[in-house]
């Protein structure tokens, strides 16, 4: 595991880059067959390079996924190289997520019978997800589960929770003059733009958790002329789908305060929330599995980041987040991964897998060990 982690981390991968995406997908890709024996589909959306292997003849039933981009620029690994000192494995992007990649494919790889598995490995996730967000819901619907290798919280807590994600533009456009000859003559964008400020920071509901943060802004062209444009970008995040509506509605309806000035409102909901009742079943069953493969406590959290989980949440699949590595410092210089706890994750996330595989309710939904007779491991 070690080795297939630092072939992929040595294969630096920033989203913005195609080509280098690209080649990382080979990468991955040379890992998987010679772990899994099979090829992986190579599935190109607007230049980005995705993967996704699928076992057996029928629908998928249980989806594991990951993705291979990282936020790290070329030349990271000249800056923070690879390496393993005392039990600590470094490296840009080895935490999130290019050992949950790995994780992933040699899970698999142990499974007596990968009949309804589908694995899925993405190539833009740090930017949005934008041209594997359709990829990811195709390959969930259905599913009775979807287990996201995105890195574990603090301690390895599993991600039960995640914030929803919305992103707004608000652009004013107002009439320039001369700031000092005949200021009256304009219309100045750069306050009502203070004014479509206030009035988005209020749409916050700290009890609910909801935060509504103005953060980019920008105005004006010359120190002496009244702005005719602004605009300022607006990040949301909430804890259920009802704030996320509210609050996408309050921004469409954002109207001027200055008379005759315009305000232009675009962008909106990115991630839809993933909610608790989303994974309750599947932590259940993780943390019984847990106790019998002798890892002890499994622990959970509610955080405020979105992963490409909460599309498959949004959908209706039980879904499980956070299974990927233990460690720390993701997009930071302190990123790193605790080995002795990759073996011992990736034998968990085998175990859930072959346990959802192995049986399955009338309803299709996935059944928490315990409540049957059957067999598991």
């Amino acid at each position: 595991m070690l080795a297939d982690i630092e072939t992929l981390v040595r294969c630096e991968s920033p989203s913005s880059d195609h080509k280098a995406v690209a080649r990382s997908a080979e990468v991955v890709a040379d890992v998987g067959r010679r772990l899994l024996g099979a090829e992986p589909e190579r599935i190109v959306v607007d230049g980005v390079t995705h993967l996704r292997w699928r076992f057996g003849d029928g629908p998928p039933r249980v989806l594991l996924l990951g993705h291979h981009d990282t936020v790290w620029p070329h030349g990271s690994l000249e800056t923070h190289p690879f390496s393993v000192r005392d039990g600590v494995l470094r490296g840009p992007g080895c935490f999130d997520m290019k050992a949950g990649v790995v994780m992933a494919l040699h899970a698999a790889a142990t499974l007596p019978d990968r009949d309804g598995l589908s694995i899925l490995v993405t190539g833009d996730e740090e930017i949005g997800s934008p041209s594997s967000r359709a990829l990811i819901e195709e390959a969930a619907a259905g599913c009775d589960a979807a287990f996201v290798l995105e890195a574990s919280a603090d301690g390895g807590a599993l991600k039960c929770r995640r914030k929803g994600v919305s992103h707004y533009r608000v652009e004013v456009t107002g009439r320039a003059a001369h700031a000092g000859l005949e200021p009256e003559k304009g219309i100045n964008a750069g306050i009502e733009v203070a004014h479509q400020i206030l009035a988005v920071a209020a749409l916050a509901d700290p009890g609910a958790g909801t935060s509504v943060t103005p953060t980019v802004v920008s105005a004006g062209t010359t120190v002496n002329t009244v702005p005719a444009a602004a605009n300022v970008a607006v990040d949301v995040r909430v804890w259920n789908v009802a704030e996320q509506l509210r609050v996408d509605r309050a921004m469409r309806a954002l109207r001027p305060a200055l008379e005759d000035a315009e305000v232009r409102v675009t962008g909106g909901i990115n991630r839809p929330p993933l909610e608790g009742s989303s994974s309750a079943g599947l932590f259940s069953l993780a943390r019984e599995l847990a106790g019998e493969l002798g890892l002890g406590e499994l622990t959970s959290v509610a955080v405020g980041g979105a992963s490409d989980g909460n599309y498959t949440a949004g959908i209706g699949i039980p879904t499980l987040d956070g299974l990927g590595a233990v460690g720390g410092g993701a997009h930071a210089d302190h990123e790193h991964v605790v080995v002795a706890e990759l073996p011992r994750r990736t034998a968990l996330l085998a175990a859930l897998v072959e346990n959802v595989l192995a049986k399955r309710n009338p309803s299709g939904a996935t059944k928490p060990a315990g409540q049957s007779g059957e067999a598991r491991r």
